[in-house]
C-alpha cells in the first residue's frame, strides 16, 4: 500500500504552504482552504504547513494561530485529496517547543516534520539531540537554510550524523550556496542511512539544476527526489508539469533536457522578483503572496508583522516576470478553478 512517506521518498512537488489573512489580519479560513485545494488539484504530493512562508508568528501567544493553521490543511487533505499527500509541519525552537510541535502535528494527523535550524545557542550537537526526540514522535526532515533568513553554517559531520538518525526521513538542502549544498551531497552520500532519506532542492535559485544533477560516486549516482519550496507556493501547477519533465530528461529524452533547461533561468528570474532578491529578501513573503492577490486566491498581502510588505520596486518585477514567463505563473489554471476553490 503507498504511503504518504512513499510519495515523500519517491520524489515530489511540495508547496510551502501560506497564511491567508483578512484585513485585520485575523486567518481568512476560506482562502486558506483555497490554497490548499489549489495545491491539492495541481498534483502537489505534499504539503509544507507552519514553516517560514506561512509565518512563524502564528506561533506567538497573542496569535494563536499554529494550531488552526495545521488543523484546516490537514482537514483539507484528509476530505479532498485523492492520492497519498505527505503533510510536513514545521517546528521550531530547542527540544520542548520542538517535541511538543511534532506531539500537536502528530495530534492532526501530519507524517513528518521540518526542523527550523534557527534555533539560538543550540550547537550542532543540541541540534542532533533535537532531531532524535523529534524523531521519537514524527519521521524528521533536516533543513540547511540560507543565512539571509535566519540560516547558519552545518558541517557535512553534522549532516553524515543526522542523516545516519533512525528517524530522518529527508533532508531539504535550501543554503542557496553551491558549496554548502555540494557539503551535504557528499556528507548524506557518506551516511550509512543514504538510500534511505530523500533529498529535496530548496535552493528557489537553483531548482532546475538542483533537480537535473546527478551526485555521489559514479558507480552510484543519487539525485534529488524534488522540492520543497516557497517559490513553489505560486506556480504549483507548472511546478509538478517540470518534475514529470525532470525525470524524463534523466531517463534519456533529449527534448524534455532541452524544456528543463530552458526553464532553469526563466524560473531563477521569476524567483528573483517573488522573492525579493534585490531586496535582500525582505519582501519574500510578500511576494508570494502578491502573486496570489493577483490571481484572486487572496484578498491583499498582509502578513502578521505590518512591517512585512513588497519592497519598492518589487511589484513591477512580479509584473514584468508574469509577462515574461506566463507558464510558470499558473494564471489561466487558477482563473478557471478559483471559484470553486474559493466555494
Amino acid at each position: 500500500m503507498h504511503t504518504p512517506l512513499d510519495t515523500l521518498s519517491h520524489g515530489t512537488v511540495v508547496p510551502a504552504h501560506p497564511l491567508a489573512l483578512t484585513a485585520e489580519r485575523t486567518l481568512d479560513e476560506r482562502r486558506q482552504r483555497a490554497l490548499t485545494r489549489y495545491y491539492l488539484a495541481s498534483g502537489a504530493g505534499g504539503l509544507a504547513v507552519g514553516v517560514h512562508t506561512t509565518q512563524f508568528e502564528i506561533r506567538e501567544p497573542n496569535v494563536g494561530l499554529l494550531r488552526p493553521v495545521l488543523e484546516l490543511a490537514s482537514e483539507t487533505v484528509e476530505k479532498e485529496a485523492d492520492r497519498p499527500v505527505v503533510r510536513i509541519a514545521g517546528a521550531c525552537g530547542y527540544v520542548q517547543q520542538a517535541v511538543a510541535e511534532a506531539e500537536l502535528a502528530a495530534s492532526l494527523g501530519y507524517d513528518a516534520v521540518l526542523l527550523s535550524p534557527a534555533v539560538p545557542g543550540a550547537d550542532e550537537k543540541g541540534l542532533l539531540e533535537r532531531a532524535r526526540a523529534v524523531g521519537e514522535v514524527l519521521p524528521v526532515i533536516g533543513f540547511y537554510l540560507q543565512e539571509a533568513v535566519g540560516g547558519r553554517y552545518l558541517s557535512p559531520a553534522f549532516w553524515t550524523a543526522f542523516a545516519d538518525l533512525p528517524s530522518t526521513a529527508a533532508i531539504k538542502i535550501a543554503p542557496f550556496d553551491r558549496y554548502r549544498t555540494a557539503d551535504v551531497l557528499r556528507a548524506v552520500a557518506a551516511a550509512d542511512r543514504a538510500d534511505e532519506v530523500a533529498l529535496y532542492t530548496g535552493n528557489d535559485d537553483n531548482i532546475v539544476g538542483d533537480l537535473l544533477t546527478p551526485y555521489g560516486p559514479v558507480d552510484d549516482r543519487r539525485w534529488f527526489a524534488g522540492g520543497l519550496l516557497g517559490q513553489w507556493a505560486v506556480g504549483t501547477r507548472a511546478a509538478v508539469e517540470l518534475l514529470e519533465d525532470v525525470r524524463s530528461a534523466r531517463a534519456g529524452d533529449h527534448a524534455a533536457m532541452v524544456r528543463c533547461l530552458a526553464r532553469g533561468p526563466e524560473l531563477t528570474d521569476l524567483n528573483s522578483a517573488v522573492f525579493d532578491v534585490l531586496g535582500g529578501f525582505r519582501g519574500c513573503i510578500a511576494g508570494v503572496h502578491e502573486v496570489l492577490r493577483r490571481q484572486g486566491l487572496l484578498e491583499g498581502i498582509w502578513c502578521l508583522d505590518p512591517a512585512e510588505t513588497l519592497s519598492p520596486g518589487q511589484a513591477e518585477e512580479i509584473t514584468r516576470v508574469a509577462a515574461d514567463y506566463p507558464w510558470l505563473t499558473d494564471d489561466a489554471f487558477v482563473a478557471e478553478h478559483a471559484d470553486d476553490w474559493l466555494r
